[in-house]
């Protein structure tokens, strides 16, 4: 059952690949940019992006904001383009993969602490997000040392994680200038225990989905393993 989901996830990720990517991969190609180059420029995109948050950028102005998540997107759009176009131009190394692989929890890593530190991820839930971004990748890695393929298990995945956040700060930023602009000030929420500043309700239900579905996507992979491990 596994092997059929993994075959459907990754088809459909084949699909939006030759959709929406083509043009883009295309133009990278053409202008000589390598796979390397490009993770690199994923990589600063994710660390500006992080730093705008940490200084309370997403709430400068109705206009500004919108630069943070426009730069999350180019970043995370990046993350898709390295790979294609190693694929398409034969340069697929080791090396290569092992780069894409740090830069990407590296990326992980401070997108988090730049939540963290801009008020929006209370500290101590914040790095057990940290944590579980971390067990995601490492359950993967280290079953992969054990022979199991784990490529296409876990509901989320880098580039779901990537999406999600990318969503869900573009729910805040509408949520909270459309109220803000309509009702004169923002409809935000305080809990403690969530977020260090108050935020829209949109980003507190997004942030408690984000954390249940991360500890999931731990579990899917555990289990996973074992039964594959055990067979």
């Amino acid at each position: 059952m596994n092997e059929i989901e993994d075959s459907n996830k990754r088809a459909r990720q084949r699909e939006f690949s030759s959709r929406f990517i083509n043009r883009p991969v295309e133009f990278l190609i053409k202008h000589n940019i390598t796979p390397n180059k490009i993770s690199y420029i994923g990589f600063i995109c994710s660390i500006v992006a992080s730093l705008l948050i940490a200084i309370f950028g997403l709430y400068f102005s109705v206009w500004l904001s919108w630069i943070i998540p426009s730069i999350m997107g180019i970043g995370g759009a990046m993350d898709l383009f390295d790979g294609e176009v190693a694929r398409r131009t034969d340069k697929e190394t080791q090396t290569g993969a092992f780069l894409d692989s740090n830069l990407d929890r590296l990326s992980d890593a401070i997108c988090v602490l730049g939540l963290i530190y801009g008020g929006l991820l209370n500290y101590l839930l914040g790095y057990i997000i940290l944590f579980l971004v971390i067990m995601i990748s490492y359950v993967r890695s280290r079953a992969e040392n054990e022979g199991v393929n784990m490529k296409g298990i876990g509901f989320m995945e880098r580039a779901e994680r990537v999406l999600f956040l990318l969503f869900a700060i573009i729910g805040e930023l509408i949520f909270y200038f459309v109220t803000s602009l309509s009702l004169g000030k923002p409809i935000t929420i305080a809990i403690p225990f969530i977020t260090r500043v108050a935020v829209t309700p949109v980003f507190l239900i997004s942030i408690i989905i984000y954390t249940f579905t991360l500890i999931y996507t731990v579990l899917q992979r555990l289990s996973y393993t074992f039964k594959n491990l055990d067979s």
